[in-house]
């Protein structure tokens, strides 16, 4: 890696996250009483900047947004996160929002986005911003803005020698051209058995779906298995990184955003892959204590003692 790559390079989306709280969904046709609201800054994308930012990674977010109110709320929590911004905004075209239910018992979430304007990033917007990709020692990318967009971005970090990180969630599919360019790839249990049809329900279920994964070329299956940690699955082994717990669980909406933030902030700075899966377990142990998305990141001041205390 070329000593003048630094930090992390994010392609995704942001959208305001519009979260209520209460004890279960309505069914159709139904209201119920919540017992909690609150706005906030979301969309995975902008979510692992806040997450890498905090960890300690200068971070680059490529992304769209429209000329409104929620837009507004983007550009200041990018300043206030000491994130550059590399963003188009649209006259034509809204922010993205996205509906989160949060149970208030469990803390689990039950989410719909709408990109808005980031539904329009093109290929050709990547190639625009294809200097911040090629100036990263990390590239991460999801799949809330579109497909062929997040495979530019790949293939721009590939051929520059950039790690390259790619969180399949939203699970949806894709051309199977895209696993070779993946050095990393980080889905949950859900979009795990979604990809590759296998059912993860253990470490063992999750180490076949991790050998289809490295059959379609990619270098390294991370699988995140939420109060179980993460399995760190390659050719050369496969390691279970468990899970960093920080106290009692309040909302899970952001715990997969904080890992592969963290992650990809700890690979940034040069660290193993086993270190950075459990920074990034550190991470998401911590975000899962507190309500919201981006707002839950914890600072690495908060993420180091956390990982001391737990060191055996």
């Amino acid at each position: 890696m070329a000593d003048s790559r630094r930090g992390v390079a994010i392609l995704g989306i942001f959208v305001a996250d519009l979260a209520f709280r209460a004890g279960r969904m309505p069914a159709v046709g139904e209201t119920i009483a919540g017992s909690g609201f609150k706005m906030g800054p979301g969309g995975k994308g902008s979510n692992q900047a806040v997450a890498a930012a905090r960890a300690g990674a200068s971070v680059t977010f490529l992304s769209k947004i429209g000329k409104d109110a929620f837009g507004a709320v983007a550009l200041d929590t990018w300043s206030a996160e000491g994130i550059s911004a590399r963003v188009t905004q649209m006259e034509d075209e809204p922010t993205g929002a996205a509906f989160i239910y949060v149970n208030e018992t469990s803390g689990e979430n039950a989410i719909i986005v709408v990109p808005g304007a980031a539904a329009t990033i093109s290929a050709a917007d990547v190639d625009a911003a294809a200097d911040a990709i090629r100036e990263a020692a990390v590239f991460i990318t999801q799949l809330e803005q579109p497909v062929a967009a997040a495979k530019r971005g790949l293939e721009i970090a590939r051929a520059a020698g950039v790690i390259t990180i790619f969180n399949p969630a939203p699970a949806e599919a894709f051309d199977d051209a895209l696993y070779p360019l993946c050095d990393y790839v980080t889905p949950n249990e859900s979009e795990a058995a979604f990809l590759t049809g296998i059912a993860v329900t253990d470490l063992d279920s999750a180490r076949k779906a991790g050998d289809a994964f490295l059959a379609k070329g990619v270098g390294t299956a991370l699988i995140t298995l939420g109060e179980a940690g993460a399995l760190l699955h390659s050719r050369a082994g496969s390691i279970h990184v468990p899970a960093v717990s920080a106290g009692p669980v309040v909302e899970t909406a952001g715990a997969g955003d904080a890992f592969n933030g963290g992650f990809a902030a700890a690979l940034a700075r040069g660290a193993d892959p086993i270190e950075a899966a459990r920074f990034g377990c550190a991470v998401a142990g911590i975000s899962v204590t507190r309500a919201g998305t981006a707002p839950s990141m914890p600072y690495l001041a908060e993420v180091e003692p956390l990982l001391e205390t737990t060191r055996t």
